[in-house]
């Protein structure tokens, strides 16, 4: 039994960004989310970028009982209007249980994609975490290259947040940063990797009960589906490497992340 913790589903369904997702579309998702089911896969959170993609994740969490919904913009997403757009979030957020918002975000900051502006990811990440403190709702953080920003940003709500770190990737030095303010670590398919023998090794360091799984699907591909698009079907495995490094049965590491799951989203 798993949750898929981080899932686009709203972009495997549609090509195209930031336009309305159609009733075909979401339709069509009840194949992805029922061959998930079969693998164990009971619960997928789909996570929105935008505006207009966290109004497709919400009206594809009501089409399905067992998806519900994060909302934010993503720091690359964050225009010259993002304030405007930001409104319309809380808008959203306002309805949060009929909505099925269970977070917020994906937001955080990535000094990766240039160019960037780093006083407006900064601003907009905090806004951020203010409503998800507002509405006692846990956020998602994205990091990309910008690990030591994030962890000061996070550490001046320290005690005040609970959260998650989106597709962790960091250092054992980073792990007890954010462990320390209290953060759940998502883990993905790249600790399959070939290349990421050192962050095997984090893996190792991290306890079970602070372990969320996520497959940031349609992206970050398990290693034998590399150059193909993810899937929520893929949990199971990039889970059985994760239960290796962690002594652990593939059952046993379903059960106890998915009461972590549980516990910061509050899913029944």
């Amino acid at each position: 039994m798993f949750i898929d913790t981080h899932c686009h589903l709203n972009l495997i369904a549609k090509k195209k960004f930031d336009v309305l997702i159609t009733e075909d579309q979401i339709n069509n998702l009840k194949f992805v989310i029922e061959d998930a089911k079969i693998v164990g896969v009971e619960s997928i959170i789909t996570i929105g970028t935008s505006v207009q993609e966290s109004n497709n994740c919400v009206m594809i969490s009501n089409k399905f009982d067992n998806v519900y919904a994060v909302i934010g913009i993503h720091p690359c997403d964050c225009s010259d209007d993002w304030e405007n757009d930001f409104k319309k979030i809380i808008e959203i957020v306002i309805n949060k249980i009929k909505n099925k918002v269970v977070g917020i975000g994906e937001t955080g900051l990535d000094f990766y994609h240039k160019p960037f502006d780093k006083k407006r990811q900064i601003l907009a990440f905090k806004k951020h975490i203010e409503l998800s403190i507002e509405n006692e709702l846990p956020i998602v953080v994205h990091v990309r290259e910008s690990a030591q920003n994030v962890f000061e940003v996070l550490n001046e709500y320290k005690n005040k947040l609970k959260g998650v770190i989106h597709c962790f990737s960091q250092n054992k030095e980073f792990a007890k940063k954010f462990l320390d303010l209290g953060f759940y670590l998502g883990l993905n398919a790249p600790v399959t990797y070939p290349k990421n023998k050192i962050f095997r090794e984090v893996v190792k360091y991290i306890p079970l009960d602070r372990i969320l799984l996520e497959t940031d699907a349609p992206f970050l591909p398990p290693q034998e589906f590399r150059g193909k698009i993810n899937l929520p079907e893929y949990i199971p495995l990039f889970a059985k490497t994760i239960a290796e490094l962690k002594n652990v049965g593939i059952s046993e590491l379903g059960k106890i992340t998915t009461h972590n799951a549980k516990k910061l989203f509050k899913i029944k």
